[in-house]
C-alpha cells in the first residue's frame, strides 16, 4: 500500500515499483473523467506510462477482473471509494457510510484473493483540519476506515511525502 498527501509522488513510486516486480505490469484505474482538468490529469498519468502497460479501467467492481499471476497498481482506493458511494445517487449519512465501507472491504477482498501481486494507491485525506462540510466529514473517516483496513493486510505500507518513500510497515 502506497499511501501520501496530494502530488506527493504515490502513483509514480506505484509505477516504479511494479515495473521492478514485472515487465508487463497492470494498471487498474478506477477514475471516472468528469470534468477537463481531471481528464488532463488522467492523461498525465496515461503519458508516463509505456506500452508494456495493461491498462483496465474498472471504477466499481475490481474482482471481476482475472488478475492471476499479475502484478497489478490499483490507483488508487480513494477514487474508488468515491464511486461506491456515489454509484446509485444515495444520501450519505452515517448508515450510507457502513454500508460503503462493507461493500468495499467485500470486494477487496475478493480481488486480492486473487493469486496476484497488489499495489494498492490511496491518499491519507485526513491530516489536515476538520472540514466544515458534513459530507467531506463522512467521507474522511470512510477513507480513514478503509486505509487501516488495507494497511493491515498489507505485507509493506509506504507513506510518500515530497516525493520522498518512507516505509511505515
Amino acid at each position: 500500500m502506497i499511501t501520501g498527501g496530494q502530488r506527493s509522488g504515490k502513483s509514480e513510486e506505484a509505477e516504479r515499483l511494479a515495473l521492478c516486480l514485472s515487465a508487463h505490469p497492470v494498471y487498474m484505474a478506477t477514475a471516472q473523467v468528469l470534468d477537463d482538468d481531471f481528464a488532463h490529469r488522467v492523461a498525465l498519468h496515461q503519458q508516463r506510462r509505456g506500452p508494456q502497460w495493461t491498462s483496465i479501467e474498472e471504477p466499481l467492481c475490481p474482482s471481476q477482473h482475472d488478475l492471476t499471476g499479475r502484478v497489478v497498481l490499483f490507483d488508487c482506493l480513494t477514487l474508488w471509494l468515491t464511486n461506491l458511494l456515489f454509484k446509485n445517487d444515495e444520501e450519505v449519512d452515517n448508515k450510507r457510510i457502513e454500508q460503503v465501507l462493507s461493500e468495499a472491504k467485500t470486494e477487496f477482498e475478493r480481488m486480492v484473493s486473487q493469486d496476484a501481486t497488489f499495489i494498492i494507491v490511496t491518499n491519507e485525506i485526513g491530516l489536515g483540519g476538520v472540514s466544515d462540510s458534513s459530507l467531506q466529514r463522512k467521507f474522511t473517516d470512510l477513507q480513514g476506515w478503509m486505509n487501516q483496513y488495507v494497511a493491515q493486510l498489507a505485507d509493506e505500507v509506504i507513506l510518500m511525502v515530497s516525493g520522498i518513500a518512507v516505509k511505515i510497515k
